[in-house]
Formats: structure tokens, C-alpha cells, sequence
């Protein structure tokens, strides 16, 4: 069983907070987006037990998963399982659709938990992940010596994006969505927060990798077989003109005058 890594802060507590709930409301729109529109039957939230990140999703089934169980659950699971997100239980190519919300800044084995996602998801199942961006302006906040921590993950915990792609192209996923957002300097007032509220606009326009947070969303793909059959000799084409007639043809001479009668049948 591995260990996860410590938070610096309390994520729960850390979500509690203004900065918390700032990058709640964008992750939460960026999920509703990204699973609105996908189809399936079994839809599986892995982590962050407070959070309803399925909401927006119509799969009939939908469960929660993770080191932690909810008290008061955020929604009404078809099934709450107690698993360590690097070994889960369920049987390969089960799951349709699968959210890890900072999973990966989590465990001591990012790889090992995309495996883990790669082997339950069936394929053209769907992923969708969330974490902090490491060369954001809060991510320099975060690593800036003699400073309190700001973010509640470590920052050599943290995966960047670019890490990420090579890692779902090395599981055969493919990236079909992506959002970086929370482009407001490090501030943990909603007062100086609402005063860079226009960041948002101008940062997805001129600075879209410099978000705070990214969302991603992939599909596993899976190389379909071609049955290749023995290529047998094909008959000869026939001429042109020598078209097979069924009947008879039936044809009257006379001497004088010659006259002609054919009747043909064909089919």
C-alpha cells in the first residue's frame, strides 16, 4: 500500500478557504463541460469526497471511490468504495467514464493511478483531470524560499501539463479538451479576488498556460483488428459485348427478300 504524499495544508481545509472556493467554482464549471455529454452506463468519481463533480452527467450509475469516505456525501452514490486509487477494484474495462480531481498531486505514484485508469475504463471511455499548474504566478508564489505555503500540495508533486500529455500518450490516450483558468495574482482576499476578475478573459487570451489550474479531458483509444482473408483468384472478366442470354433466337431467311426475325429473352 503506498503512501500518499502530505499536504503542506489541509486540502479540505485549504478549500474552505476564499483562494479554495475560487478554484472550486472553476474546476466545477469545467467538469459540468466535460462530462455533460458523455454516454455510458457507469460513471466513477475518484477522490474529493465533498465534491459532486458527476452532477452534470446522465449515466445511470454513479459512484464514488477513494483513501477517504465522505460523512455527508455531496450526492446520492449509487456505491461508496474505500480504495487506494493506485489498486482499485473493479474489473478491467468496467468504467465509462472516470473523474480524478488532483489524484495525481495525491499519491506517491501518479503513474501507477493512470495505469489504474487506463485498465478499468473501457475502451473509447473518457477521463477527466484536474491539477495545479507548477509555473503559474502561484506556483513561483508557492516555491518562493521563506514564504508560508500557498498551495495545499507540494510543488514537486505537482504534474504540468506537458508531463501529463506524454504520460496519457504513452497509456494510448488521446487529449480531446483542455482549460486552464484562476489567472488572478496569488491573493487570498474575494475583495482583491473581484478586482481581477477581468484576468480571466485576458489571461485565456494572451497567457492561457500561465492558469492556476488546468482541466483536461481524454479518451482511451484502443487499434481495432483487420481480419485479412486469403486472396482468392477471381475469375476472368468477360468481353465486352459477350453478354450470357437466356432463349433462343430464331431467325428466317428467304431467297428474294430477306427477312429477319429475332426474339431474345434475357434476364
Amino acid at each position: 500500500m503506498s503512501k500518499p504524499q502530505s499536504p503542506i495544508v489541509d486540502f479540505e481545509q485549504w478549500r474552505q478557504s476564499e483562494l479554495g472556493q475560487y478554484v472550486q467554482r472553476f474546476e466545477q464549471t469545467c467538469f459540468d463541460k466535460m462530462v455533460a455529454d458523455v454516454f455510458g452506463y457507469h460513471a466513477l468519481q475518484l477522490g474529493q469526497p465533498n465534491l459532486d463533480l458527476l452532477r452534470a452527467n446522465r449515466m445511470p450509475f454513479k459512484a464514488y471511490a477513494g483513501a477517504e469516505l465522505p460523512v455527508l456525501p455531496a450526492a446520492d452514490w449509487a456505491g461508496m468504495v474505500l480504495a487506494e486509487p493506485e489498486y482499485l477494484p473493479f474489473d478491467s474495462q468496467s468504467v465509462d467514464l472516470l473523474v480524478l480531481p488532483h489524484g495525481l498531486e495525491a499519491s506517491a505514484h501518479p503513474h501507477q493511478v493512470l495505469r489504474e485508469v487506463e485498465r478499468v475504463l473501457v475502451p473509447e471511455g473518457r477521463v477527466v483531470i484536474s491539477g495545479f499548474n507548477p509555473w503559474s504566478l502561484w506556483g513561483v508564489r508557492h516555491r518562493t524560499p521563506y514564504l508560508a505555503p500557498w498551495l495545499p500540495r507540494p510543488i514537486q508533486a505537482q504534474v504540468s501539463l506537458p508531463r501529463l500529455k506524454d504520460w496519457l500518450k504513452l497509456l494510448s490516450f488521446e487529449i480531446e479538451l483542455g482549460h486552464f483558468g484562476c489567472y488572478a495574482p496569488p491573493l487570498r482576499s474575494q475583495k482583491w479576488l473581484d478586482r481581477f476578475a477581468f484576468a480571466e478573459a485576458a489571461g485565456n487570451r494572451w497567457w492561457p498556460v500561465c492558469g492556476a489550474v488546468y482541466a483536461v479531458s481524454a479518451v482511451k483509444r484502443v487499434a481495432g483488428m483487420r481480419l485479412i482473408t486469403p486472396r482468392w483468384k477471381s475469375a476472368a472478366p468477360l468481353r465486352k459485348g459477350a453478354r450470357q442470354t437466356a432463349g433462343a433466337t430464331l431467325q428466317q431467311k428467304t431467297g428474294s427478300q430477306p427477312h429477319n426475325e429475332s426474339v431474345t429473352y434475357e434476364f
